[in-house]
């Protein structure tokens, strides 16, 4: 199947970082200080969407122009303090390397500042694998559409044979909007069922994934 494809598109935070329950525990911990009622993990994986200011608001927040932003900053500050903890989703480490070393061409395309991006490619010694990190230029997560628009216009890579993999819908609105194909991976942001409406194929994890790409 991987033949099929010149060139794979990585979501990074939930595809390949395991990142949900720091993002879950970080959010209620600033929930807490303003009243708001904590949320379970499956709450955010049923709810959780972008841009994330209108999941903000859904959850309780004040989003007027300033509030969001200084949210933001909260929740960035203390994320970053926090996501050293987080590992990379069991079998992604050795899959990225397999297929590095069958002359697969991969680049990550992320929500991430680019500055966070890179840095976390970095401490997980992946450099190697990835020919370009496409990050935001800001914190507030408002999606990464016309990123990825611009850089497949950019990049030379045939859209036509391109497939992007990540863990949400936003992540195949991305796809469509880029003229890549998708396929999603149902251990990070967002539940199995809401990942199905998306139409396109849909594995539980790792293992699975490197038998759909291998097969």
């Amino acid at each position: 199947m991987v033949e099929k494809w010149d060139h794979l598109i990585w979501d990074w935070n939930g595809t390949l970082l395991a990142d949900t329950g720091v993002c879950v525990s970080v959010l209620n911990e600033i929930m807490a200080e303003y009243g708001l009622p904590p949320i379970t993990d499956d709450h955010y994986r049923a709810t959780f969407n972008f841009p994330v200011v209108q999941f903000y608001r859904e959850l309780g927040f004040p989003t007027e122009p300033g509030r969001f932003e200084k949210t933001s900053h909260q929740f960035i500050a203390r994320y970053n303090e926090r996501s050293v903890e987080c590992p990379l989703h069991e079998g992604s480490e050795e899959l990225l390397n397999h297929l590095f070393e069958r002359g697969v061409s991969q680049s990550v395309l992320s929500a991430a500042l680019q500055s966070s991006l890179e840095e976390s490619i970095r401490v997980y010694r992946l450099e190697h694998c990835f020919e370009h990190l496409v990050g935001a230029t800001d914190i507030f997560a408002h999606g990464k559409e016309e990123r990825g628009v611009s850089w497949i216009e950019s990049s030379g890579v045939d859209p036509t044979r391109a497939l992007l993999i990540g863990d949400t819908l936003h992540d195949h609105e991305v796809a469509n909007a880029m003229g890549v194909s998708c396929l999603l991976v149902a251990h990070g942001h967002h539940t199995a069922e809401r990942l199905r409406e998306s139409g396109c194929p849909v594995v539980e994890g790792f293992e699975e994934l490197e038998a759909w790409l291998l097969s």
